[in-house]
């Protein structure tokens, strides 16, 4: 058992990988097998959530034919959903893997345009579903049509209900969600540059100063900060925290995110100490990027990977 979860993805996308021999321009490229998955951030947060055996809502809206295969995706996959029907058509993502090369490749559509009252139901479906006591994990892009402070709108009402709040998001939805404040974001590198405003990379005493002044001045209170190769960093009121990445062959770095905040959540869910949880993302996250396509962490993999890690000093 554990403590509610919901997840928020408002501009789902239907993954569709394959590889080719290689990827060249003016030529018909012939590809492998394909596979079909439901992805979208939060989307991808409740299949790692189920992967590592646990349980979680997902709420996204659908449309379109695309909209109508994805619904199935989503029953095979066994997640329990809550849709909201729009008039757009879902879109697509498509990643390519280049044999010769081991290059990837990721082409991601934009999203449908969504009028008020779609995106004013997807609120009110989420209000109906608040993990009162948990968690709310609101995830990826926001698609045409959707104001920036969408995400501070569900900050406010999540601080109204004694829900945890947890963005995963960039540019003005995060700027704004973070005015508003939140329990927790999850920023790239790069992301975490652009929040604060600087022009050109941080190095991470940099970046670590950047996430313990979110935190000093409540805009969140925590920053999980994912540094790719190079590990990630947790920043608390209390305390920073570094992992590295643990050595593993990469296959796809789709969804690797994902299954970290998903591995983070669950074990908070759980009732779980930060830095255990810390360690089961950084552990799921990798399991991912070992595997090929847009399949997301197997638990035995997480479980392996999780036992070798040992966190280390940040060099903020």
């Amino acid at each position: 058992m554990h403590a509610p979860i919901v997840t928020l993805t408002m501009n789902p996308a239907l993954d569709v990988s394959s590889t080719a021999d290689r990827v060249v321009p003016e030529h018909k490229l012939r590809c492998g097998p394909s596979r079909f998955d439901p992805g979208g951030g939060g989307v991808n947060v409740s299949r790692a959530i189920r992967n590592l055996g646990g349980s979680s809502i997902a709420v996204y809206p659908l449309g379109g034919p695309t909209g109508q295969a994805y619904r199935g995706f989503i029953e095979s996959a066994g997640l329990v959903a809550r849709v909201i029907t729009i008039a757009g058509n879902t879109r697509e993502s498509f990643t390519v893997d280049e044999l010769s090369t081991g290059d990837q490749f990721r082409f991601v559509l934009q999203g449908p345009t969504m009028r008020e009252p779609e995106w004013r139901a997807c609120l009110s479906v989420v209000a109906d579903e608040l993990p009162v006591g948990g968690y709310l994990v609101a995830s990826g892009s926001l698609p045409p049509g959707v104001p920036d402070d969408f995400y501070a709108m569900l900050a406010e009402v999540s601080a109204d209900h004694d829900v945890r709040l947890v963005v995963d998001a960039s540019g003005p939805a995060l700027r704004r969600a973070l005015e508003a404040g939140v329990f927790l974001i999850k920023p790239s590198r790069d992301e975490l540059a652009e929040l604060v405003g600087a022009e050109g990379e941080l190095d991470e005493p940099e970046l670590v100063e950047a996430a313990r002044v979110l935190v000093a001045s409540g805009r969140a209170e925590v920053v999980a900060l994912t540094l790719g190769g190079r590990g990630a960093v947790l920043v608390t009121p209390e305390e920073v925290l570094r992992l590295p990445t643990p050595r593993v062959p990469v296959a796809s770095a789709v969804g690797a995110g994902d299954a970290f905040l998903g591995a983070l959540v669950l074990r908070l869910a759980q009732g779980r100490p930060l830095g255990e949880a810390f360690r089961s993302a950084v552990a799921a996250g990798s399991a991912t990027a070992m595997l090929p396509a847009t399949e997301l962490c197997r638990p035995e993999d997480v479980a392996r990977l999780e036992a070798a890690l040992v966190a280390e000093p940040s060099t903020g």
